[in-house]
């Protein structure tokens, strides 16, 4: 035997020897991707969490996501109670981990009663997740709705503050994401640097591999983890879970001559997100649906990005700008969407919407964009098309709930702007909330221009009622069989963790029109 060979044995049957006095040999993490630095150890092998979301009156998906020691596919027990020491356990059962869905776990717990808090929690060979809490849909007996409306979480600039406070409510029916729950961009593409919470991997995002890394590092912030831990989600993408602007055929932040082919890349996107995502995987592959909540709202979740948006114009001169054949939804969404509203009993219609509905004039501010071609003042024929059905079919009580723009904003959707300046007739209400994190004006400009900027939009739109164009925060929505009100929070700086909030406007919606509340 060499002298090589002969070391190797020793030192193997000394390491043998020394782990056999002390315990188990520590094993190796599989795979390493660069987040398990970021792992706590009491939470092994669940070191992602748990959460639930779409919930209907009867079921909810339960998720979470198994770390494991060596590559190929791991049982799972799973328990669902109705108390937290799991001492009446409604519901139990298993569920396999597998390389082929990254090691996550979706769970449709059927069987449930209406309006009611349930525990759950995952167990294999012995260690246990931590306890998660969801509930179902309100009952037809419920009278109001609270909805926590969120958006825009880049990791890159700064903590998740606003997600501790969310986790902290106790009376919430779910957590609506708006979109942007990751950003693809390599380190330091867009973020604060001096934060040094650079995105793993370190790259921009293009295979399979780097969009189920870039949701792991996410899903092992604290707060992050927390709000899904207290609260189900209801939850749509935008172009960030793909890439910049992205549409059905391409996106601003891709080059097919240097980063390969779109739309192997926006399918990869799409499987990490369904992995990812506590969310109900639809017959026929599509992510809008209706969560109905009892008779007070119906809660019409949109996909403006994969399910049929057209390329955007460049600007209001191209000349397809109002082509009717350029879709924000594509013609199947839109008849479902018409067709969900038509048929909606409930006394709100809140539509899940990604990009601004009501219109935006900001030539004083960006003369060069005079109008966001990424929003739907980008799809004018489209629409208009949709006010006229509400409209022409008398559809009301309508409220766009709105993310993408980073700030809070709150606007009238006139039916036209001639017979809104002459009467005031309106045919819906959109509220927009604020980033948890992303950038917004005062990351880039001083509070003086902030404010003038604020004065210029309100004077220049007048179906605009309230804007705050530089506090991160979130939207909560109380809603009623009467009214709806809508209550900002912000909180107190995203530029270190565990600061506070405070709450900013209200405004109370009855009737398509917007009254300021103290």
């Amino acid at each position: 035997m060499k002298k090589q060979s002969l070391l190797k044995v020793l030192l193997l049957g000394l390491s043998i020897f020394i782990f056999s006095q002390c315990g188990e040999a520590p094993k190796p993490t599989f795979p390493d991707d660069g987040t398990a630095k970021f792992f706590d150890e009491s939470q092994q092998p669940f070191y992602h969490g748990v959460a639930s979301g779409d919930p209907l009156y009867d079921r909810v998906i339960i998720w979470t996501r198994l770390t494991p020691r060596h590559p190929g596919m791991v049982q799972v027990s799973w328990e669902m109670a109705t108390d937290e020491a799991f001492e009446n356990i409604i519901a139990k059962g298993f569920a396999n981990a597998e390389p082929e869905k990254d090691y996550t776990i979706k769970v449709d717990v059927a069987g449930l009663e209406a309006d009611t808090y349930y525990y759950y929690k995952f167990t294999t060979k012995g260690k246990s997740s931590v306890i998660g809490r969801t509930k179902t849909a309100p009952s037809n007996d419920t009278k109001e709705v609270q909805l926590a409306v969120v958006s825009c979480t880049n990791y890159e600039f700064g903590y998740y503050n606003s997600f501790a406070k969310i986790a902290e409510r106790n009376n919430l029916d779910a957590v609506v994401h708006l979109g942007d729950y990751i950003y693809e961009y390599a380190p330091g593409g867009y973020g604060d640097t001096t934060l040094q919470r650079f995105h793993i991997p370190a790259k921009e995002l293009l295979t399979l591999g780097d969009y189920r890394t870039r949701y792991g590092q996410y899903r092992l912030d604290q707060d992050f983890q927390k709000v899904h831990q207290m609260h189900p989600f209801v939850m749509i993408w935008d172009d960030h879970e793909i890439s910049n602007d992205a549409h059905v055929s391409g996106a601003q932040n891709h080059t097919e001559d240097t980063e390969g082919d779109y739309i192997s890349r926006r399918e990869a996107a799409r499987k990490a997100y369904y992995e990812w995502m506590p969310i109900r995987e639809n017959t026929g592959g599509q992510l809008y649906r209706k969560i109905a909540l009892g008779k007070v709202a119906d809660l019409i979740m949109l996909d403006e990005r994969l399910a049929g948006r057209t390329e955007p114009s460049e600007n209001m001169a191209d000349a397809n700008y109002n082509d009717e054949d350029r879709s924000m939804l594509g013609k199947q969404q839109f008849e479902w969407c018409t067709k969900t509203l038509a048929g909606s009993q409930a006394k709100w219609r809140i539509i899940g919407n990604q990009v601004i509905f009501a219109g935006l004039d900001q030539r004083d501010i960006f003369p060069e964009k005079p109008r966001n071609m990424d929003a739907w003042d980008g799809y004018p024929a489209e629409k208009q098309k949709l006010i006229s059905f509400f409209d022409e079919n008398q559809i009301e009580d309508i409220v766009f709930v709105t993310g993408d723009t980073h700030c809070s904003w709150a606007f009238e959707v006139p039916r036209d702007m001639a017979s809104y300046m002459k009467n005031g007739g309106t045919v819906a209400v959109e509220l927009a909330t604020p980033s948890i994190t992303s950038s917004n004006y005062d990351e880039y400009a001083t509070m003086d221009t902030v404010q003038l900027a604020q004065d210029i939009y309100m004077q220049r739109n007048p179906h605009l009622k309230y804007v705050n164009l530089h506090q991160h925060g979130y939207l909560l929505l109380t809603a009623g069989l009467e009214d709806l009100k809508a209550e900002w929070f912000y909180a107190e700086t995203v530029k270190e963790r565990g600061a506070g909030e405070s709450r900013g406007a209200a405004v109370r919606v009855v009737g398509g029109k917007i009254f300021e509340l103290e």
